[in-house]
């Protein structure tokens, strides 16, 4: 995915599936859960187990979906990552050296931060969209709410505590996507491979999103 296409394609979809998988069958058998309810965003954490051969086999069996990598720490974790087939990269922090080096590869870079400050130096920096984490602790929709007034224009993706329930008032608060992790993917039901009852999460949630989102930044 190029980043023409990143903001286009979130408002049709505006939900993310953070994986964070123990191993690479675990990940794909949680991927294809959600896949398989219609969301079309799959973020591999880098502490997942070879997160980048999980890439590579879900690029190739997920075609309709947009396959990226999340909590890259560092330029190492960023190229093994695009070598890998990433097609957007997640980070939990701001750090302008990093968003540069995925800018320079055409893909869309969406680094963490937490208040006004950081959110406007990701953004400034060149940052496609702005991950605000953790939101829980930073007032969930609240915060996203009032963020609205001095920097609507910017695009937000609060992620840390995302769940089913407050996922929806986060879009209603502003935000242009929500990624969510342990709520989508509860940890008893990957541990049984309960993929039908992941799916069936990821339909609620995406049944209860808001049928409209923001205009395009």
């Amino acid at each position: 995915m190029d980043v023409g296409q990143w903001q286009t394609q979130l408002q049709l979809s505006p939900a993310i599936a953070v994986i964070r998988a123990p191993t690479v069958a675990l990940g794909r058998g949680m991927a294809l859960a959600a896949a398989a309810a219609g969301i079309r965003f799959i973020e591999i954490t880098w502490t997942s187990d070879r997160p980048a051969l999980l890439i590579e086999q879900l690029r190739s069996q997920l075609s309709h979906c947009w396959v990226g990598a999340g909590t890259l720490l560092s330029a190492k974790d960023i190229d093994s990552a695009i070598a890998a087939g990433a097609e957007f990269c997640f980070m939990p922090h701001t750090d302008p050296a990093l968003i540069t080096r995925v800018q320079q590869q055409g893909l869309p870079v969406i680094p963490g931060a937490a208040t006004p400050t950081e959110i406007v130096t990701a953004w400034q920096t060149g940052a496609t969209s702005v991950k605000v984490f953790p939101i829980t602790a930073l007032g969930g929709a609240t915060y996203i709410r009032q963020l609205q007034g001095p920097l609507g224009h910017i695009p937000l993706i609060p992620t840390g505590g995302v769940t089913l329930e407050n996922g929806p008032e986060l879009l209603a608060a502003g935000a242009e996507a929500i990624a969510l992790s342990t709520s989508l993917f509860p940890q008893a039901l990957v541990a049984r491979a309960s993929w039908s009852a992941i799916t069936q999460r990821a339909n609620q949630l995406l049944a209860a999103l808001p049928k409209t989102q923001k205009v395009s930044h």
